[in-house]
């Protein structure tokens, strides 16, 4: 016995009137005829399709603004009657209720009203459909029987069915069930969202909903036995890569992705002109300078072997200046993010180099937003909710707790080397000099391996540099280290039981500790 289910009658009532006409002009052609109501109908009329009024077919006006237009037992009769129940046959029969074989239905814009500026309480109210949602469901949960579109990204794929076999199959008709209630549960997440509000006082909600939408299917994950998919956070308004504008360049991996979030949480970070180099998700370079091409140049300097095959973020336009510079040889270079490319630097970028046009070039946009403020992180059995660590603090808060103070000229030095360590793995040490890093130790289980290991990056270049530790010394031995290589200063947050020790540690050689009370783990 077939599973499809032929289209006679369908009733179509969208607010995203994308591809409709075409949509319809189809149906019609197919045999169908088309109900529908309001601005719906209007734009088929206007697009020269034929359509039922459904005011004139259940005898009942629209009224209220429209709020009350499809609300009617000739409507969820139609669509809820199942066909092979003969009593269910006989009722619609008895008063007058047309079988409706396909529901094309989407819903008021509330996300897109709620997204603008100065959009208004009342406003908002006004974009929480009421139909819309009771048409979808109904058709959903009669599936059997009835098809139902939410989107036009699926009228092509019905018209196939129609063409080709008449009706529309029992896979196709689950697959839009699904999709549906997805559809009205992102809506209902969205309007529960906004009331709500961001916050319920300062707290964290007691029920966390997210709404995903899965965005490409990767080739694998971290590895190629792993599978892999990327999905979009529709409430992220934020320059990001999942919504980002990929300008050339080979499919992205999961590790590239991973590798250019990082980069771009760095440099989102700084007023100046600034650059990262993310390696296996740590930075092994970054810098920032007067000019963007200045700034690179510093960066990729930090730790050029580790560069090799690494990916670049920016917080400036990629100038031709500074495509110049990654052109030079030796350099191989995966993927680079920036708010825009210059068109002259495109052409280079994807032409001149050995890489050609495999580089991944993503263009995210402008930067003026800091991004998400609440971090979010699986763990069998749940998930981890916090604040993103954005709240760091400025000199002016900090306090020299040794007898030698800060040479003026540290303080930028100082000041990048505080903003970098909070984007190292813990335990984290970073080396900087002339706002450049050149020195990094991370996810280290010791904090002394980790000042051995930025010392060790450095070379000759520690000399006249400072350190920056994520959290407290809790042994002089790493001031110990550092002086033997000559830094110049050295800032963490404090609060050891040692801190004594260790500034009498750097009281011993002359070496000014600041102290910023505030510590940035990064597991």
């Amino acid at each position: 016995m077939s599973d499809v289910v032929p289209v006679k009658n369908a009733l179509i009532s969208v607010s995203d009137k994308l591809g409709l006409a075409d949509f319809a002009i189809g149906l019609v052609e197919c045999g169908v005829t088309i109900y529908s109501t309001g601005g719906t109908r209007k734009h088929l009329e206007e697009s020269g399709v034929q359509v039922r009024d459904v005011a004139d077919y259940t005898g009942f006006p629209e009224m209220m603004d429209g709020r009350v237009k499809t609300l009617h037992p000739k409507i969820f009769g139609g669509i809820l009657g199942i066909r092979d129940r003969d009593d269910h046959v006989a009722s619609m029969s008895e008063h007058g209720m047309v079988p409706f074989d396909l529901v094309v239905v989407n819903l008021y814009p509330f996300e897109a009203t709620a997204a603008k500026v100065g959009a208004t309480r009342e406003e908002c109210v006004e974009q929480i459909d009421i139909g819309g949602p009771s048409l979808v469901r109904a058709a959903a949960k009669n599936h059997n029987d009835v098809a139902v579109a939410t989107s036009p990204d699926q009228y092509g794929d019905i018209l196939e069915q129609l063409e080709s076999l008449g009706g529309t199959d029992l896979a196709m008709r689950q697959t839009l069930t699904a999709e549906a209630f997805e559809h009205t549960a992102c809506y209902d997440r969205a309007i529960a969202d906004y009331m709500r509000g961001d916050s319920l006082k300062g707290e964290f909600p007691s029920t966390m909903y997210m709404s995903l939408r899965r965005k490409a299917q990767l080739r694998y994950g971290e590895n190629p036995h792993q599978r892999a998919a990327l999905y979009s956070d529709p409430s992220v308004k934020s320059a990001n890569l999942v919504s980002a504008r990929q300008i050339s360049g080979k499919e992205l991996s999961y590790n590239n992705l991973l590798d250019l979030d990082a980069a771009l949480e760095i440099v989102r970070g700084f007023a100046q002109p600034a650059v990262s180099v993310m390696k296996h998700n740590n930075p092994c370079g970054a810098a920032t300078a007067e000019r963007i091409a200045s700034a690179c140049s510093k960066a990729l300097a930090g730790d050029p072997l580790s560069a090799f095959g690494s990916v670049l973020g920016f917080n400036r336009t990629i100038d031709v200046e500074t495509a110049e510079l990654l052109c030079e040889p030796g350099l191989f270079i995966e993927a680079i993010v920036a708010p825009d490319f210059e068109a002259s630097a495109v052409g280079l970028l994807t032409t001149r180099p050995k890489w050609k046009d495999n580089v991944r070039l993503m263009q995210v946009g402008r930067l003026d937003d800091t991004g998400p403020a609440i971090q979010r992180r699986f763990i069998s059995g749940g998930m981890l909710v916090q604040d993103a660590d954005r709240m760091t603090s400025a000199p002016l808060q900090w306090k020299t707790v040794t007898d030698v103070q800060v040479d003026d000229e540290l303080w930028d030095d100082i000041s990048f080397a505080w903003e970098m360590v909070r984007h190292v793995k813990s335990n984290a040490i970073v080396l900087a000099k002339d706002t450049a890093l050149i020195g990094v130790g991370a996810g280290q289980m010791s904090r002394v391996d980790s000042v051995e290991i930025s010392i060790d990056k450095a070379g000759d270049r520690a000399s006249g540099s400072v350190l920056a530790s994520d959290a407290f010394f809790p042994f002089p031995d790493s001031i110990e280290a550092a002086a033997e290589a000559g830094v110049v200063a050295v800032v963490q947050p404090g609060g050891s039981r040692r801190d004594s020790e260790v500034i009498a540690a750097c009281n011993q050689h002359g070496i000014p500790l600041v102290l910023t009370g505030r510590r940035h783990f990064k597991h």
